[in-house]
């Protein structure tokens, strides 16, 4: 075994500013220092705990002199839950941070002409905004410092939480959430607690043993609510008890389902969702649009903040009703079935099947028919007979995952020639990267950045991208 390094302590150590991944950094000798939970200003001893050529990281091991900047936390598992990481830190500068995110990617990565770029669009709420969360049970709770030094034992270690960053098998006790409504946060402890008391067993992860595995809730804007427990035990008397418990306790739920998965992992796209109660899927609302989400669909976690960022992407594409529109990665259609009142005909298209039909429901639903979907990996069917056959979009949204675009589909977008690109993008760098690449053809004529996650590092961006004469 290789000798154990005797990594240093630095003392009086000055944080001067926010990283990436929501971290903080500063400067030891001619190494940057990445350190968590750091607000500029700080003063603290920093416990270095890896050190490589160019840079080191680093925890915070006493706080000397706090920066003028911070603010209380509201939440009291800050710090150790891994989400929310800017929580220490003022709303408003965190914008001001994400600002500087999407400046940065465009003018580093993409090193395209640029207009000016207005102010971040931040989030009228900043807490209880999401309206997903999923969580996980486990036997295993983890313990914090506190809790260790402390010499008190926990023969209980039943947890229902989220799992620690890095750790696959250690799950945090959530005490409450500031993320989504609070009915969340009563779902979550009353069946901690129930099942607890009917010695119902929390699952192993390490073992992939024991009943109750994971829970996932849904809240809608229109109120709607639905509730997903995941078991890992075909037991039809202990479901129907923990089901029956959770109908009879929270009457307002509209969607009840459960899932038993005997899997080692713990995705459920593969898996059987069975309705307890209610209907199978709960709507949001947008504009007088009724947009149907199910257990496996896709849908923005912000709601409110989703609505204005869907008009920033309907205003960049200027829509007169005359438009044909491709809407590449439509995921359920939400952004194709929204502008399409504005627009002759929507063709939307994205990768998981599930999503394309949850797409055409949503225009069912809402009486909408100038849409059409298809389902496929974009760099299979976005092709140039695909472009033959459907017609030369006037204007094209795309809204990709963070790894952003594929070159084959930029060279598609490129050879289709449409009159203006709408990109939205929850990761400004692969955005950049991307804009670099259609530069040969379109200029940037608009950027409007989106806070879709306060108290994070994330951001969303739209650039409006022109044709060149």
């Amino acid at each position: 075994m290789g000798k154990k390094k005797n990594l240093p302590l630095l003392e009086d150590f000055e944080i001067t500013a926010v990283a990436a991944e929501g971290k903080s950094l500063g400067r030891w000798n001619d190494l940057v220092v990445f350190v968590p939970y750091g607000a500029p200003g700080d003063i603290a001893n920093v416990k270095i705990t890896r050190k490589k050529h160019s840079f080191c990281e680093g925890v915070i091991d006493k706080l000397i002199k706090p920066s003028e900047l911070r603010v209380e936390p509201m939440c009291q598992h800050f710090g150790v839950c891994g989400g929310c990481k800017w929580q220490h830190l003022p709303y408003e500068y965190q914008l001001r941070c994400k600002q500087q995110q999407v400046i940065d990617a465009l003018e580093r990565i993409a090193k395209v002409p640029l207009p000016e770029i207005p102010p971040i669009l931040g989030s009228k709420k900043t807490t209880f905004y999401r309206n997903k969360l999923e969580f996980t049970f486990s036997n295993k709770c983890w313990l914090t410092t506190e809790q260790m030094q402390s010499g008190e034992e926990f023969p209980n270690r039943n947890a229902v939480g989220f799992h620690i960053p890095g750790g696959f098998d250690k799950v945090l006790n959530i005490e409450k959430c500031w993320l989504q409504d609070d009915i969340s946060n009563q779902i979550r402890l009353f069946l901690r607690d129930y099942t607890q008391g009917r010695g119902y067993t929390f699952y192993d992860i390490r073992n992939n043993v024991g009943f109750m595995r994971m829970m996932m809730v849904r809240t809608a804007s229109t109120g709607e609510l639905m509730l997903v427990v995941v078991f890992s035990e075909d037991n039809n008397d202990a479901i129907d008890d923990v089901m029956g418990a959770l109908k009879d306790r929270f009457p307002q739920i509209t969607s009840l389902m459960y899932v038993i998965n005997l899997k080692v992992n713990d995705s459920l796209n593969d898996q059987e969702f069975i309705l307890y109660s209610g209907r199978d899927y709960i709507e949001e609302e947008m504009e007088g649009l009724k947009f149907r989400v199910g257990p496996k669909s896709f849908y923005q976690t912000n709601s409110e903040q989703a609505y204005e960022l869907y008009k920033v992407a309907r205003n960049f594409a200027q829509l007169t009703g005359n438009e044909l529109v491709y809407d590449l990665y439509t995921g359920t259609g939400t952004i194709a079935n929204f502008v399409s009142r504005q627009a002759r005909e929507v063709i939307g298209i994205e990768y998981v099947p599930e999503a394309i039909e949850d797409a055409k429901l949503n225009s069912e639903v809402n009486g909408i028919t100038n849409t059409k979907f298809y389902a496929g990996d974009m760099k299979d069917v976005l092709t140039g007979e695909f472009v033959a056959k459907h017609g030369i979009p006037d204007v094209m949204i795309v809204d990709p995952p963070r790894a952003g675009m594929h070159e084959d589909v930029v060279r598609v977008i490129l050879d289709a020639e449409p009159q203006r690109i709408v990109y939205v993008s929850c990761n400004p760098a692969t955005q950049a990267r991307d804009l670099a690449m259609l530069d040969v053809k379109y200029r940037v004529d608009a950027v409007q950045p989106v806070d879709m996650f306060p108290h994070t590092h994330h951001v969303e961006n739209v650039v409006l991208l022109s044709r060149k004469c």
